[in-house]
């Protein structure tokens, strides 16, 4: 009996000498005692530790909402590096390169995918202005997000390189801050480049968007050259937003991620009212209502704030479990309190659809849950569901172009560690129907076809459409002569041809999208040396000569490889596609015809070689005849075995025959 108490004597004594250890230890690891002495783990993602910031010194007038905004690779980020260091935002130091690109995939290709918030605190003049930042990207297959983030802001920073001068995609971002009315600061940047010419790009803006050449400021976002001047400009030129605190709150989603732990976080611009944590919130779109946990600014990471009020830019996490309960452009308003919806954002037109199927159908869910939560980051991504004979179940997934995909792709590996297989692209045609069974069962008479599987045939069809883009060229001169030949085999129309300067052009045509949904972009930069840029803004559809080439082994369609193509362009797109086909089907025992046909006609053909016996071994020297004889015996057996023979072609030998190449 003794020896049992002073046992559990020496575990309790161990137990208090393990408590105080902890309670030693815990303001080092970031923990905190409870009155019942348990020591409890503060949560990582937790930002109860964060002292909540006081917004509301800042009047609606010490406000201004901008956008850095330029073509690809012009110094978005890095000026947005040097605004957060003149702020006093970031330290300063020289591992600060693009601050705002946080994706894995944006470090990689040293482009900008994913439009970024920041906050920054700036005092001008004895007043203290709270400025808020969008970095957004360049490409043109990202130009969705450049249009939902000035739907935020009341000014932008136009960015043109002082080296290239103004390209092609800060054109038709100038246009999109043209159209929203927004105030365009223009900034000549890399001005440090040997080859730097801002009085060449000035004259360029001049000529281009009508701003005069003294408004221009130059500067160099590396080295911070005259950087403060571009945050003086803001102040002085981007309005305040027009907005009242005392209206009922209206706030606009116009981003939104999804956190494992906190469900979704929801940048939000209020342009009314205010909205602090354990608010009662309704949205616009689902009608549910949500308790607000969290509300802040993103510094650039989440600075909690007490409150958020109008004309401010934020974050708000509401409890929002499943990723389609928050909508981007929708409203939000308090409980009993509700107003006239914001009109939101035009739905992203998809301008390329592919085929996307997990490896193993097993990881199919895994898959699903990726996807969703995907596209609650990435707006623009349409789906619809889909099955394959060869593949299993999957999608159909829109996107904005050949970047766009090659970017989803990525971030669905990197970020949710998830394997698909991608097949090749296509674009969206419709046919106008003249069968009258057919118009009753669609319920209309034109329709849009998306997955070649599902094209009409030509004898139920009055004609064929397919979409067509206004593509705009600058290139310097010397490259026209290459750049008009490369446009002529690729089905364009010239609609404009415009000097810009004295050695810049700007080309205008209307391209068949199908023509340079692939490799034409490519194409271009080889021909002019990496100097031409390309832009392209929808144009409708036109009437065109299509067909559907099926792929054929044994004479038995594959409808997985099947595309629509248009007709001059049917031979060389067919014989590329049985020549790859040649190399990834494995060799039988019977020959395989691999064949590429238009209906009935077959346009191109391969053929895989039989393995077969050497049956003349035993013959030595003997009647040519007996020869004969046992290779006519073999040939029958052959084309025995090939009739009752299958063709089964290996889920490898899609991947490698859908794979993205450009057509020979």
């Amino acid at each position: 009996m003794l020896s049992l108490v002073t046992r559990a004597a020496g575990v309790w004594a161990r137990l208090r000498r393990a408590r105080n250890a902890a309670a030693l230890l815990c303001p080092q690891l970031g923990m905190e005692k409870c009155p019942a002495d348990h020591v409890v783990f503060s949560r990582p993602y937790s930002s109860q530790n964060k002292e909540k910031l006081d917004v509301s010194i800042f009047p609606v007038e010490n406000i201004r909402n901008f956008s850095i905004i330029a073509h690809v690779d012009h110094g978005k980020s890095t000026l947005a590096d040097r605004l957060l260091e003149i702020t006093g935002t970031i330290a300063k130091t020289d591992q600060n390169k693009q601050v705002l690109d946080k994706l894995q995939v944006e470090r990689e290709r040293g482009i900008t995918v994913k439009a970024q918030t920041a906050s920054l605190f700036y005092n001008y003049e004895g007043m203290k202005y709270l400025l808020n930042l969008i970095d957004t990207p360049g490409h043109v297959d990202f130009s969705y997000e450049v249009s939902r983030s000035l739907s935020a802001c009341q000014g932008v920073i136009l960015v043109v390189d002082a080296n290239e001068g103004i390209q092609a995609q800060t054109m038709a971002n100038f246009y999109l801050a043209f159209e929203a009315q927004l105030a365009i600061i223009p900034v000549i940047n890399k001005i440090d480049l040997k080859n730097a010419d801002p009085e060449r790009v000035e004259k360029q803006i001049e000529k281009l968007f009508d701003i005069s050449k003294d408004e221009c400021i130059r500067i160099s976002a590396k080295l911070g050259t005259n950087v403060e001047k571009v945050l003086q400009e803001v102040i002085e030129k981007v309005p305040p937003p027009s907005v009242n605190i005392s209206d009922p709150l209206k706030a606009l989603v116009f981003d939104s991620t999804f956190d494992h732990y906190r469900g979704v976080i929801a940048n939000i611009a209020l342009f009314g009212g205010e909205v602090q944590k354990g608010h009662k919130i309704v949205s616009a779109h689902t009608r549910k209502t949500y308790e607000v946990n969290e509300v802040g600014i993103l510094t650039p990471n989440e600075q909690p704030t007490h409150k958020l009020y109008a004309g401010q830019v934020g974050y708000l996490i509401a409890g929002m479990k499943e990723v389609t309960e928050a909508q981007i452009g929708d409203t939000l308003y308090l409980h009993k309190q509700p107003v006239e919806p914001l009109p939101g954002f035009k739905s992203a037109k998809p301008m390329v659809f592919a085929g996307m199927y997990p490896v193993d159908q097993s990881d199919y869910n895994n898959l699903k849950s990726a996807i969703e939560k995907l596209t609650l980051n990435d707006s623009s991504v349409t789906i619809h569901r889909d099955s394959s004979l060869a593949l299993g179940a999957g999608w159909r997934l829109g996107f904005l172009g050949l970047l766009h995909l090659e970017v989803f792709n990525q971030r669905l590996e990197q970020e949710y560690n998830a394997s698909v297989i991608l097949t090749a692209p296509t674009v969206p045609y419709k046919a106008v129907l003249s069968s009258a069974k057919l118009i009753k069962e669609h319920g209309k008479e034109e329709i849009t076809i998306i997955n070649p599987a599902e094209f009409p045939d030509k004898f139920s069809v009055s004609e064929y459409l397919e979409p067509t883009v206004l593509g705009t060229i600058i290139t310097p001169d010397e490259y026209i002569g290459k750049i008009i030949t490369l446009c002529q085999t690729r089905r364009a129309v010239q609609k404009d041809m415009v000097y810009i300067d004295d050695h810049r052009v700007m080309l205008k045509y209307i391209f068949p999208l199908n023509e340079i949904v692939v490799d034409f972009y490519d194409a271009l930069k080889s021909l002019s040396s990496g100097y031409a840029s390309f832009d392209y803004e929808d144009a409708g559809y036109q009437a065109a000569d299509l067909v559907k080439m099926d792929i054929l082994l044994n004479g038995n369609s594959v409808e997985e490889l099947g595309t629509v193509v248009h007709k001059d362009k049917a031979c060389a797109v067919g014989k590329a596609m049985c020549e790859r086909l040649k190399d990834a089907i494995p060799r039988q025992l019977f020959e395989i015809a691999i064949q590429a046909a238009l209906g009935s006609k077959v346009i191109a053909r391969e053929t895989v070689k039989a393995y077969r016996k050497n049956v003349l071994a035993k013959c030595y020297g003997g009647d040519i005849t007996r020869k004969m004889k046992l290779l006519k015996r073999q040939a029958e057996g052959k084309k025995k075995m090939r009739k009752i023979g299958n063709v089964e072609v290996p889920k490898d030998a899609f991947i490698s025959v859908l794979k993205r190449q450009s057509e020979k």
